[in-house]
């Protein structure tokens, strides 16, 4: 029989990669991933993509956790927020102003992937509590980890049942299905400062040490559909 790990209980979605989501009701899910899912990024003139951190790909960019991002129904780019909530009406304006970097812009997904890694991320409660529990001088949210899922898991499920995911298929009944693979290599953004989330450098530290930086499950979509919360996920 399939064995149900848990019900789905928020849905994100990052339009503009490294800035703050969208929560949704629910989502239709293609091979790329959740659709419209950091597909923009902040780009700079040599290619690389705002982040929080430096590699042959990717920009460190501080700050744009402060910004938030929104694609709703639109088609033609995504609606971006200053860090007091407001609507950007010129994105590009404002991002070189706000990061003092005057060759950066936004930039829609062409050949180069803006997934750092595969393109679904689940977490569950049971991880999340665990982290709360183990930094109780930190405060502690979904945000910083920055799944597309967040799935609520039965009483007494132990920290971490994701690792006992991999190379296993989670399906929503009559919905999409993911192909689970590996676990998510976590970095500084799970500390960064974002709003209504402190800075909080021992996060990492601590996950770096009990978990060597790996902390909830990658996914690649075995089957497209469409994902909603309440959604119930089932391994197979």
């Amino acid at each position: 029989m399939p064995q149900i790990v848990g019900v789905v209980e928020r849905l994100w979605r990052y339009p503009v990669k490294s800035t703050g989501g969208e929560l949704l009701d629910s989502v239709e899910v293609d091979d790329r991933g959740l659709v419209g899912d950091r597909l923009y990024a902040v780009r700079d003139g040599a290619g690389r993509f705002g982040s929080g951190k430096n590699t042959r790909r990717f920009r460190r960019m501080d700050g744009l956790l402060r910004l938030s991002s929104r694609l709703g129904s639109r088609i033609d780019g995504p609606e971006l927020f200053d860090p007091l909530g407001m609507p950007v009406p010129d994105p590009d304006a404002f991002l070189r102003a706000y990061l003092e970097q005057e060759d950066v812009g936004l930039a829609r997904e062409d050949a180069v992937s803006h997934f750092d890694e595969l393109p679904v991320s689940v977490l569950t409660t049971a991880t999340l509590d665990w982290i709360a529990a183990a930094v109780p001088s930190a405060v502690v949210d979904e945000r910083r980890f920055r799944p597309n899922v967040l799935l609520r898991t039965p009483p007494g499920t132990p920290p971490f049942t994701e690792d006992a995911w991999y190379g296993r298929e989670g399906r929503v009944k009559g919905g999409v299905r993911l192909a689970f693979v590996r676990a998510s290599v976590r970095c500084v953004m799970v500390g960064a400062a974002q709003p209504g989330l402190p800075h909080a450098p021992e996060i990492l530290k601590t996950v770096a040490h009990e978990r060597d930086c790996e902390l909830g499950a990658l996914a690649s979509v075995s089957r497209p559909g469409r994902l909603r919360v309440g959604d119930v996920l089932t391994l197979a």
